[in-house]
C-alpha cells in the first residue's frame, strides 16, 4: 500500500521507488561530510531539495536516526551544518544510500539553507527549469 506524504504529494524516484516529498528535487552532486560512531564518511549527494536530500553511500545510517552533517556549497568557504533526519534507506545496487529529511534549528537557518538550494537549483538548471521545479 503507498502511503501519501506530506503536503499530499506522493512520487517516485530514478528507479521507480515510492518516495514522501513536499519539494522537487534538482540533481546537483555535493559532498556531505558526518560522522557514524567513530568514524568520519565523506559521502555525496545525488540529489537535494529545500527540504532534503539522497545521500549515495555504501554505510546507510538507520531509518529514524538523527544526525549532524555537514554540507559543502560551492563558493561557499565553510560548509553548512544542519541536522538531518533518515527518512528512508535504500540497500544494495544500483544505488545504495538514504534518503535525509533536513531538520532546521530555527526559521532563519531553514530560510538562510533554502536560499543555498534555489541558487544552486538555478545555476545548475538555469532559471526557467529551476523555477518550475520550485514552484511546483
Amino acid at each position: 500500500m503507498r502511503e501519501i506524504g506530506e503536503g499530499g504529494h506522493l512520487g517516485s524516484d530514478e528507479h521507480g521507488n515510492d518516495e514522501k516529498r513536499t519539494s522537487q528535487r534538482a540533481p546537483i552532486e555535493l559532498q556531505v561530510d558526518y560522522k557514524r560512531l567513530n568514524s568520519f564518511f565523506a559521502d555525496y549527494t545525488k540529489n537535494i531539495s529545500k527540504g532534503g536530500t539522497f545521500i549515495h553511500t555504501p554505510h546507510p545510517l538507520p531509518e529514524g536516526t538523527t544526525f549532524h552533517f555537514k554540507i559543502s556549497l560551492p563558493n561557499h568557504v565553510q560548509p553548512i551544518e544542519l541536522l538531518g533526519e533518515v527518512a528512508w534507506v535504500r540497500q544494495g545496487e544500483p544505488e545504495p544510500g538514504m534518503g535525509i529529511k533536513f531538520v532546521y534549528a530555527d526559521v532563519a537557518q531553514r530560510d538562510h539553507f533554502e536560499r543555498h538550494v534555489e541558487r544552486l537549483m538555478e545555476e545548475h538548471l538555469g532559471p526557467v527549469l529551476a523555477g518550475k521545479l520550485l514552484n511546483g
